[in-house]
This record gives structure tokens, C-alpha cells and sequence, in this order.
């Protein structure tokens, strides 16, 4: 008896699923979408070709940190100001500026401050790493290549008359086609909305709801406007906050760990009772 013939593979049922040769992106969507739907893709495979494909559409305005928001370093500081600010906000890498963010001079890496550390000589200037800049107008897809190109992680945006406009960097391209890059902020998925860490401070999912946070924190947030606490921050600022970002609302401090061009992932808790209300920091 002849054995069964083989199943075929992933790409092979892919390749005569697109025999029809879609005329446009939009059919090629629907498609791979009508791919998942018959389970010859799973969802992420599906969410990936669906980032990249969107990515080629898009421009570095679209997803950059803007100027006003940028965190930065000034020649004029000391090292131990330095490491300060590089322990604060917990980047890899910062703009170096010099009379202004307009005067972008150079990118400084924190491991370089490792010189520091070890007591040998450190000059920032002579630490700095050339500065990218490219304009807002320039498509994802064509920066992706050309970060995987030059070896760069970060490229500071400069608008139509030459001004700084923002910075990007690599992950926020990835994070794109991907989704969010996880880092040392995330929760193990079985853990709770709510988890009190080594330091007494509560690390708090952005999809907390509101009822469970008042249980919590003993607060009275209202839930006309938003239903959790992600929505709480974002309708306290007014807009989507940044890493980092810091809004007291009512005596809790709520500092953002993660968030991304489209949400808000994890907050950092502290009850700091006595502050003033509605204060944000960059």
C-alpha cells in the first residue's frame, strides 16, 4: 500500500492561497487574513506581516518622541549629574546638547560613564558618539534599513527648517512591526494587576480597572471617563504620557515605566501624601 501523501507545508498553502495575486495591499490583507482565519497562520504571524506591511506607509513624525519631551544631557554637566540623570529615566542612550536642543552636538552611551566609575579620565565631549539626523518626512521602513545599516540606535528628527523636531530609535520602528518590546518592567502574565515590589512601591498594570484600584489605594476615582487607571493618567495629562512621566493625582504618585506610541503599559505606584494634585513632570 502506497503511503499517504505528505501535508503541505505552511508555505505551500500560503503560496496557493495567493495564487489569485491580490491587486493591492488591501486584498493582500484580506488574504492573510482569510490565511488566519482558515489556521494557516497563528495571530502573531499574522500581526507581524500586518506591522511591516503598515510600517512602509508610515513617516518617522508619526511615531517619534517630540522635542519637548526628549530627554537630554547639556555638555555643561557634571558626571555625577550625569549618572543622576541616566539612573532617573534608565535609557541607554541620550542627545547631547549644547546651548539649546537645537544644538544637538553628539549622543552619549551611559555605559560610557563605566570610565567614570572605574576613576579613569572622562571628558563628555570626547565620550560623545556621532549624532544621525534625518527629517520627519522619512519612512519607517527606509530607517529600519538604514539603522540596521549603520549600526545606529537613535536618530534625532529635524523638522523642514532644520530645528530639532524629536528623536527615534530603533525599538520604537520594531515595536511597530512587533508590538511592544518587553524589558525589565513587565509582569510575569499569572501575576496580578497589583504587585507590591522589593521596594514598597506597587507595580500596576495600565489595564488595572478603576474599581480595583480604589479597593486598593483607597482612592474614589470616577469611572464616567475611563475604566482603568491607564485611562485615569491619559485623561489627566490630556494626551498619551511618556516613560517615565510622573502625574500626582490626589496624593498618589503615578510614574509611567512603559509605554509606547499607541498606550500605556506598566505604572510605578507610591501613596506621597501632601503633594500638589494634577502636578506632571517630564
Amino acid at each position: 500500500m502506497d503511503p499517504s501523501p505528505s501535508r503541505p507545508t505552511l508555505l505551500e498553502r500560503l503560496s496557493l492561497l495567493l495564487l489569485g495575486e491580490p491587486e493591492d495591499r488591501e486584498q493582500l490583507l484580506q488574504l492573510l487574513r482569510s490565511a488566519h482565519d482558515r489556521r494557516l497562520m497563528d495571530a502573531d504571524a499574522l500581526s507581524i506581516i500586518e506591522g511591516a506591511l503598515a510600517v512602509s506607509e508610515m513617516q518617522v513624525r508619526d511615531i517619534m518622541v517630540p522635542r519637548a519631551q526628549m530627554d537630554v544631557i547639556s555638555l555643561a554637566d557634571s558626571p555625577e549629574k550625569l549618572v543622576d540623570f541616566v539612573l532617573e529615566t534608565a535609557h541607554s542612550r541620550f542627545p547631547a546638547i549644547g546651548e539649546s536642543k537645537d544644538d544637538v552636538v553628539g549622543i552619549l552611551l551611559a555605559k560610557d560613564l563605566l570610565r567614570y566609575f572605574a576613576g579613569k579620565e572622562f571628558d563628555l565631549r570626547d565620550s560623545l558618539r556621532p549624532a544621525v539626523f534625518i527629517p520627519e518626512s522619512k519612512r519607517l521602513n527606509v530607517l529600519l534599513r538604514e539603522f540596521r545599516a549603520s549600526r545606529n540606535h537613535m536618530a534625532i528628527v529635524v523638522d523642514e527648517y532644520g530645528g530639532v523636531a524629536g528623536v527615534v530609535t530603533i525599538e520604537d520602528v520594531l515595536e511597530q512591526i512587533v508590538g511592544d518590546i518587553e524589558d525589565e518592567y513587565d509582569f510575569d502574565e499569572a501575576a496580578g494587576n497589583i504587585v507590591l515590589d522589593n521596594a514598597g512601591h506597587y507595580r500596576v498594570k495600565a489595564t488595572t480597572e478603576i474599581e480595583d484600584f480604589n479597593t486598593t489605594f483607597g482612592t474614589s476615582f470616577l469611572n464616567e471617563d475611563y475604566d482603568t487607571v491607564g485611562g485615569l493618567v491619559i485623561h489627566n495629562l490630556g494626551r498619551l504620557p511618556k516613560r517615565n512621566e510622573v502625574v500626582v493625582i490626589d496624593g498618589l504618585r503615578l510614574q509611567v515605566l512603559r509605554a509606547d506610541s499607541r498606550r500605556v503599559h506598566t505604572l510605578l505606584v507610591d501613596a506621597q501624601k501632601g503633594l500638589a494634585l494634577d502636578t506632571v513632570t517630564p
